[in-house]
């Protein structure tokens, strides 16, 4: 008779996430995972094959979670200037809670798959504002601005690299709202 699995797929996913934000990708390996949910790392195999697949796997987590995250940040907001200032206040603010995972899924030479529709999906919130905003014709290529100074923004904090002074979130507003607003004027 198999012996019962002593752990399930969201307990080790979820124990891969904490892992990431604490330990980093290095530390993300089979055998801590394996320590913080409870079982031998042999188990684990039963779940996920290797560790480019754990990797895979919360990273997926972690878009579904930011996805969720904005969607829910824009909910019943009409004013699409309003509503792509709010998401990008929460992603900010995901990125700040788990800056490993936000740069697991938007850090440049990070080789890890993501699923389409996961991306797709997670996705759909800020080019529907964009479009609002800048025309449909031109949507894909305005969530792509947003997304690109967004990180690009977020990044550079994390990092500590605003070293001129200054202060840090009064320029994330500027932001916001010039880019909402030149994406505004496209139209």
């Amino acid at each position: 008779m198999p012996t019962p699995h002593r752990t399930s797929l969201a307990e080790i996913i979820d124990a891969g996430r904490s892992l990431l934000e604490s330990a980093g990708l290095s530390g993300l390996t089979m055998q801590a995972v394996a320590d913080r949910v409870g079982v031998r790392a042999p188990s684990l195999y039963k779940r996920v094959s290797n560790r480019r697949e754990l990797i895979a796997l919360v990273a997926e987590a972690t878009v579904r979670d930011l996805g969720d995250r904005l969607d829910a940040a824009v909910d019943g907001e009409p004013d699409p200037r309003a509503a792509l200032a709010a998401l990008a206040r929460e992603a900010r603010s995901f990125a700040r809670e788990r800056p490993v995972a936000f740069g697991l899924v938007f850090a440049p030479g990070v080789d890890v798959d993501l699923d389409p529709e996961s991306l797709a999906r997670a996705s759909a919130t800020v080019v529907r504002l964009a479009g609002e905003l800048a025309g449909e014709e031109r949507a894909l290529d305005a969530a792509r601005t947003v997304t690109a100074w967004l990180n690009g923004f977020v990044g550079m904090e994390l990092s500590g690299a605003f070293r001129l002074g200054g202060e840090v979130d009064r320029a994330f507003e500027f932001g916001i709202d010039t880019l909402t607003g030149a994406l505004a004027r496209g139209t």
